[in-house]
């Protein structure tokens, strides 16, 4: 099978996304070429690194690797995780020109990343993601960061990887439910502006949990093009269009905090249920036709996603989830700007919501 070459222009700060099977075992072609010295630091967790690690340590052949395992899980997104990373490169000796590859899931490319931004004031990486929702999200587009008491991703800077390898065969490990969570994102590049998309994904979309090559591949590489466009576009989130990739994220992290960012509610899970509420809260405004809702609905439950906000028994309540809300990266001036949808593919910015018009309709949902 091809493989998909995806590049993010960017100008000097461009670079290319491959995706398909077979790329640890050809990592060292590829980032070969893009390091100061054959050496290069690799940060993963003990579950990646039980599954990848040697795989990949064979595929960069003569470079060599300084492994940093950490221990799996969100926690690992804190001040405490970023400070324990931070040393340990400085302990590996890397310096400001060398390259540290992150080789797993949100988690890893998240810390990763903010680590080699501030790290020597800056130092490269290369991401390597080994989960179905990293490879068509987290890993494109420059977003580091971490975790606070506050809320999720509250810390961190922009820093673009010099390469991504999107290998489809470290997809054959992941967990069914860890597999759903990352289509909700393939289907959130439907529903922001790509209805052909979205139609395909209706046609596909279990060929696509089910891991067959050829459809996974078309639908991780579309994936990457569509945010490689928005991050060309709007690559710090400047002019507002960068801001649609938020799709389903201001509901979906209010639910996530009050799950406690754990195994409960997965990020994915989380998006996909935001995704939901954001057509029904469009519907709600009439701004939506509420066939096109139930298009979203239908096809999310039919992935195994949650759609239903009872159904999580969370036990909050709007003006709780509202709370959430205004520790949103999105505030500005006491202000929250929400995407919702004119229908399938018409996501659109909306600054200034009413608070209390998102509490009344989650209490609605809630009943």
């Amino acid at each position: 099978m091809t493989v998909a070459r995806v590049p993010v222009p960017l100008g000097e700060r461009g670079y290319d996304i491959h995706v398909g099977p077979g790329l640890l075992a050809q990592a060292g072609v590829l980032v070969g070429p893009l390091l100061n010295r054959p050496m290069a630091a690799v940060v993963t967790d003990e579950t990646v690194a039980g599954l990848h690690l040697d795989t990949l340590r064979a595929g960069l052949g003569g470079i060599a690797v300084h492994p940093v395992v950490l221990p799996p899980g969100e926690a690992r997104k804190s001040f405490a995780g970023l400070e324990q990373l931070c040393e340990a490169l400085l302990a590996a000796g890397i310096e400001r020109k060398d390259t540290v590859i992150a080789l797993g899931g949100g988690v890893i490319g998240d810390l990763t990343g903010f680590a080699t931004a501030v790290l020597r004031r800056g130092c490269r990486f290369i991401q390597i993601p080994t989960t179905l929702l990293a490879q068509v999200d987290s890993s494109v587009g420059g977003k580091t960061g971490i975790n606070t008491r506050a809320g999720k991703n509250l810390v961190g800077a922009f820093h673009q990887p010099r390469l991504v390898l999107c290998d489809s065969d470290t997809l054959a490990t992941l967990p069914p439910r860890e597999r759903a969570a990352g289509y909700a994102e393939i289907v959130k590049y439907g529903l922001i502006d790509d209805p052909a998309f979205f139609d395909w994904l209706e046609a596909n979309g279990a060929r696509v949990l089910a891991g067959e090559a050829d459809a996974l591949r078309d639908a991780v590489a579309t994936s990457c093009r569509a945010k490689a466009a928005v991050v060309a576009a709007d690559e710090f989130e400047t002019t507002g269009r960068r801001a649609l990739l938020n799709l389903g994220h201001t509901f979906g992290h209010a639910l996530e905090a009050e799950a406690g960012y754990s195994d409960r509610l997965l990020h994915g899970e989380a998006v996909a249920l935001g995704m939901v509420l954001a057509f029904d809260f469009s519907v709600a405004q009439g701004l939506c036709p509420p066939a096109d809702a139930a298009r979203v609905r239908t096809h999310l439950a039919a992935s195994g996603l949650p759609v239903d906000l009872r159904a999580l028994a969370l036990g909050a309540d709007g003006a709780t989830l509202v709370r959430h809300m205004a520790q949103d990266k999105k505030m500005e001036a006491g202000s929250l700007t929400f995407i919702l949808a004119r229908g399938i593919g018409q996501a659109f910015t909306a600054p200034g919501v009413d608070l209390e018009t998102v509490r009344a309709f989650l209490d609605r949902q809630l009943a």
